[in-house]
């Protein structure tokens, strides 16, 4: 069953100043999507996510990190949150079971900030940086018959994720990291049961 995938950052600290540069600093390691580069959305908002956007914003064409982040920077406050999506390709399925044919798409994910008070320390929990990559679909695909095919394009986007997450580590001066799922079942686990099924 596809389980919502996280990951979530921590630095040494956190303060207003430090937010836009070190979010800055993660989506620079970001493999955007060659389809659609870039930032498509921003939204600030004050005190919790329940609250209306102080400032938001949809990129026709879309926005070069920096701009983004800049653009946020104007509302620079420890209890607002700031959420930033964007784009990476991934492998999926096509629709047509008779070929088994696979194609890159690109899929959403979600950049969240949390200022350290920001419902009331949330930040604690799911990171100053949180990274929502959506459902956990593309790294198991465990609906789809498992074919060399559906090996290389699952192993693809795993490699993705890893090589991403990696990247975060080690050039973005984090004092931790969790990747995790909703429902706490651990991705590593589930990836290892899925490639022993066809081994």
């Amino acid at each position: 069953m596809a389980d919502a995938l996280y990951l979530s950052v921590w630095f040494p600290s956190f303060t207003a100043a430090e937010m836009m540069p070190r979010l800055l600093s993660v989506l620079r390691q970001f493999p955007f999507s060659t389809k659609r580069p870039g930032i498509t959305s921003i939204a600030v908002h004050p005190l919790s996510w329940s609250e209306s956007p102080v400032f938001a914003e949809t990129f026709a064409l879309q926005a070069e990190p920096e701009h983004a982040v800049g653009l946020a920077g104007e509302f620079l406050h420890s209890d607002y949150g700031y959420e930033f999506q964007a784009y990476w390709d991934l492998w999926m399925p096509l629709a047509d079971e008779a070929q088994q044919a696979w194609t890159l798409r690109p899929n959403a994910v979600r950049f969240i900030a949390h200022g350290v008070e920001f419902e009331e320390g949330i930040y604690q929990q799911d990171g100053h940086i949180q990274i929502d990559f959506g459902l956990d679909l593309p790294f198991l695909h465990e609906d789809e018959r498992f074919t060399d095919q559906t090996e290389r394009s699952v192993r693809a986007n795993v490699q993705k994720l890893v090589g991403f997450t990696n990247a975060v580590e080690k050039n973005c001066g984090i004092s931790g990291r969790v990747l995790w799922s909703e429902s706490e079942e651990n991705l590593a686990q589930k990836l290892i049961a899925r490639l022993q099924r066809v081994q």
